[in-house]
């Protein structure tokens, strides 16, 4: 995904798990959340999911300070051709450099906090709350 967008931001990846988020617990969203307290870096992406981001996010959001921390995951899986995965995470990515700190949710080209937003299962798209 970094190489087909010509990424030049320098990135540490690293793998956590391999869950569908329909089937994550909160001992992934712990130990989630262990690891990014952990990490040296200030300026964390999670590719995550889409039904249970928002859980995750307010976890996080929780426990987890002076990091600007923000999930993204895709409507549209990757895999297939027209997914809105690779969009989302270069918008994760610009975020991820330009919000304070705090723990935010990029999807559809906007950015939401941890705290004000859902997804929109009818509509297929994120949105505020209020």
């Amino acid at each position: 995904m970094l190489s087909l967008g010509r990424n030049r931001v320098p990135v540490e990846i690293r793998t956590l798990m391999m869950v569908d988020s329909l089937e994550m617990t909160q001992a992934d969203r712990v130990s989630i959340a262990k690891n990014v307290v952990k990490a040296k870096e200030d300026k964390i992406i999670i590719t995550h999911g889409t039904d249970a981001m928002v859980k995750t996010a307010q976890l996080l959001a929780r426990e987890v300070k002076d990091k600007t921390i923000v999930l993204v995951g895709a409507m549209i899986p990757y895999k297939f051709g027209s997914s809105d995965g690779l969009f989302n995470f270069g918008a994760a990515l610009a975020f991820s450099q330009t919000l304070p700190t705090g723990v935010y949710i990029a999807m559809n080209g906007q950015y939401f906090t941890h705290d004000n937003c859902r997804k929109n299962t009818k509509t297929g798209y994120f949105e505020t709350l209020r």
